[in-house]
């Protein structure tokens, strides 16, 4: 991040949602720097004010379409230091495909009635500024049915993990969501990791690199 406080730029054609957003954030210690209406306009107010986070929603004009969508996938691959959460009206798996393609780590995507908690729209930009992942539940849930081979390998409580893990959640709070300890929470990450073929690598991204491959193995 760039200094104390999260800067953000809001891609959304509501001016309610952009003005919205901007003063629910600042209650989180985050500054909305720029917002905009248009997706065309969105890679340039990055490129120009190079935020922490990018929150877009996918349908924007010109065509409300995958215009957001679009420009998110444009920043990704221009400004891979920049995070990127993409919000979505429906759940769409094509729209999380597109996502994945580009490298790295640092994107996410939200159905726009997570938005209403507030509180969890900014911890899912705090993970996503760290180098996170996040995933809506429902997301996660469909993608889960979509298993493929290279998740064959997991059992059931991984792959409880992993989904969780592509929620953006910490060890803390799977442990408390599945009543086990912390500890056991590592080892079944651990595990993970192994299956997937995940190795730790300089930044020790091993998680996000653990969710692009479930994402890629459900595509």
């Amino acid at each position: 991040m760039t200094g104390e406080r999260l800067r953000v730029v809001v891609g959304d054609d509501s001016a309610l949602i952009r003005d919205g957003l901007g003063r629910l954030l600042a209650e989180h210690d985050m500054v909305v720097v720029g917002a905009t209406g248009h997706a065309g306009e969105l890679p340039d107010l990055v490129e120009r004010l190079r935020p922490d986070v990018v929150i877009a929603d996918i349908r924007m004009p010109p065509t409300h379409t995958d215009d957001g969508l679009r420009a998110a996938t444009a920043i990704r691959r221009a400004h891979p230091d920049v995070a990127v959460l993409v919000l979505s009206q429906h759940l769409m798996v094509a729209d999380v495909a597109e996502l994945v393609r580009a490298p790295g780590g640092r994107f996410g995507y939200l159905l726009k009635d997570r938005v209403t908690d507030v509180a969890r729209l900014a911890e899912s930009l705090r993970v996503l500024a760290a180098g996170g992942t996040v995933f809506d539940p429902e997301v996660v849930s469909r993608l889960m049915r979509k298993a493929a081979d290279p998740l064959a390998t997991l059992t059931n409580r991984e792959l409880q993990v992993l989904g969780l893990v592509a929620e953006g959640a910490t060890n803390q709070a799977i442990a408390a969501a599945l009543g086990i300890a912390e500890s056991t929470v590592e080892k079944h990450c651990n595990a993970v990791f192994a299956k997937l073929h995940v190795d730790a690598d300089p930044q020790g991204h091993r998680r996000v690199l653990a969710v692009l491959a479930y994402l890629q193995a459900v595509e």
